[in-house]
């Protein structure tokens, strides 16, 4: 491994104070919905209740930290949201840990700096769920199963049990991750002791027994423990799943089930729709398979690890019927920066051999390199810039316009799974609308009419007969922007 110099360390520490402080910046900001069901549901629940109950929604662990601080410093959004910017911040520290024997120390800054200053790993460190703790003890389990690999140790692998079992109480979909590091370790075994050199003599039973003791105790012990956590949950577990599959097979939203909608709208959000988004997403594919080309040399794990985790993901979430968000592929994005920077570096040792060779140009490869990464850095700097210019989705800037503007006799409704944060957080005991008769006799008594939707594309599907009455009848007091997919906030009143 590269020694750290003191130069190492203070840039380290640079970037690690630039992404606090771009988490920091708007961390109060107004919750989303499902910041709002984890606080009401699960971190207000007692201690108890909150350990032997499980929903999908609630990031067991995520909400366990989350209890102790607001206990500690009182309930607000930042304090909800700490736990995951500490985490964000943790995990840069983590990539750059792990970056460092794989690509370089060089190379290990550039990642770190563009995670910093990421959009998608700002908006997620301030998102008050369990990502960025997976996205932490992901980075971390594999660190410590490349080491284990390399130097078995029983502290390497019970630490790594203990990585497992943590991001697996975070969230369910963290066993996916490890699951697929159980697949590599699989082939490292087929490798070890079937695919021998020609006249070496096969391992013995008791030879693979000793020399794979240590993982498979790592593994053991972290699937052991799962168990354990789990094991008050199980029966809310197996209901939840059921649930979700049953739910998903109706959804309106149809292409939330889609690998490929998950690829765009992870793209889409930075960009926004249009060529830019296309051009963005080819390019970050092609660089993210040579950079996978360009790691084997070192670590030839690592590119099956990110490949893996990808794929098992995937593909458990389609066999479970259930949704395929980007979130759920956000323990990778670490890891696909990583190759990006590497693939850029060899992009740039090309074209500096190919103008030497070609046109006589003395340009050198760390030259076109720290020229790449100036643009990278700025480019995502520009994109990140978005997190701040609005809310995830602005459920309180409706809730405090309605309630400023209505006069006795007014009524208030809203559409669909939105109205459910303005009854249990803001307590505002506004009406369910479900029906078009329901909108045409509020429209017919005096006073006026006011219908909020939060996840209008939703509703828009979902509720059509009342979302076309709705935007036919009644006019759009304003529309509360939101950075999250479908986060806009709609207020309509009547005329």
């Amino acid at each position: 491994m590269p020694t750290i110099s003191n130069r190492d360390l203070a840039i380290l520490a640079g970037i690690l104070v630039l992404a606090a402080v771009l988490r920091i910046v708007g961390l109060d900001a107004p919750l989303w919905f499902d910041e709002i069901v984890t606080l009401t549901e699960s971190v207000r629940a007692p201690f108890g209740e909150l350990v032997t109950r499980y929903s999908t929604n609630n990031h067991m662990l995520y909400s366990l930290e989350a209890k102790a601080v607001i206990a500690l410093l009182g309930e607000h959004a930042w304090t909800l949201r700490l736990p995951a910017m500490l985490f964000g911040v943790a995990s840069i520290a983590a990539i750059w840990w792990l970056a460092r024997p794989i690509v370089g120390t060089v190379q290990a800054h550039v990642t770190a700096g563009l995670l910093a200053v990421s959009y998608h790993h700002i908006w997620f460190s301030q998102n008050a769920r369990g990502y960025t703790e997976l996205l932490f003890l992901s980075i971390l389990g594999t660190i410590l199963f490349l080491d284990g690999l390399r130097r078995p140790s029983w502290g390497r692998w019970c630490g790594f049990g203990l990585a497992l079992a943590l991001a697996a109480y975070t969230h369910l979909t963290g066993a996916f991750f490890f699951a697929a590091l159980g697949l590599v370790y699989l082939g490292v075994l087929v490798r070890r002791h079937l695919w021998r050199p020609a006249g070496a003599a096969p391992a013995g039973l008791g030879e693979i027994v000793a020399g794979e003791l240590k993982p498979v105790a790592g593994f053991a012990l972290g699937g052991l423990l799962t168990l354990l956590l789990y094991a008050p949950l199980f029966p809310d577990v197996v209901s939840a799943v059921g649930e979700v599959s049953q739910t998903s097979a109706v959804d309106a939203m149809k292409e939330y089930q889609n690998p490929l909608w998950t690829l765009v709208e992870a793209v889409r959000t930075l960009t926004g729709p249009g060529a830019l988004m296309a051009l963005i997403g080819a390019g970050a594919l092609v660089l993210t398979g040579l950079g996978i080309a360009v790691t084997a040399r070192r670590e030839p794990l690592f590119g099956w690890i990110v490949v893996a985790s990808i794929a098992l993901t995937a593909v458990m979430l389609s066999l479970l019927s259930m949704r395929i968000w980007p979130r759920f592929f956000f323990v990778d994005i670490g890891f696909i920066m990583m190759l990006i920077v590497a693939g850029v570096a060899a992009v740039c040792g090309f074209l500096a051999e190919k103008a030497r060779a070609l046109v006589r140009l003395p340009v050198g490869a760390g030259s076109l390199f720290a020229l790449a990464c100036l643009a990278m850095v700025a480019l995502s700097g520009l994109l990140a810039a978005r997190n701040y210019e609005a809310p995830k989705q602005d459920l309180e800037g409706a809730y405090r316009l309605v309630e400023s503007e209505r006069a006795p006799g007014d009524r208030i409704y809203a559409v669909g799974v939105g109205r459910t944060p303005f009854v249990t957080y803001y307590r505002a005991g506004w009406g369910d609308l479900a029906t078009r008769g329901e909108l045409e006799a509020s429209l017919a008594a005096p006073g006026r009419t006011y219908v909020i939707v939060a996840f209008p594309q939703r509703a828009r599907r979902a509720q059509s007969e009342v979302m076309g009455a709705v935007e036919a009848e009644l006019e759009t007091a304003r529309l509360f922007p939101g950075t999250l997919g479908d986060g806009n906030v709609l207020v309509f009143r009547s005329r």
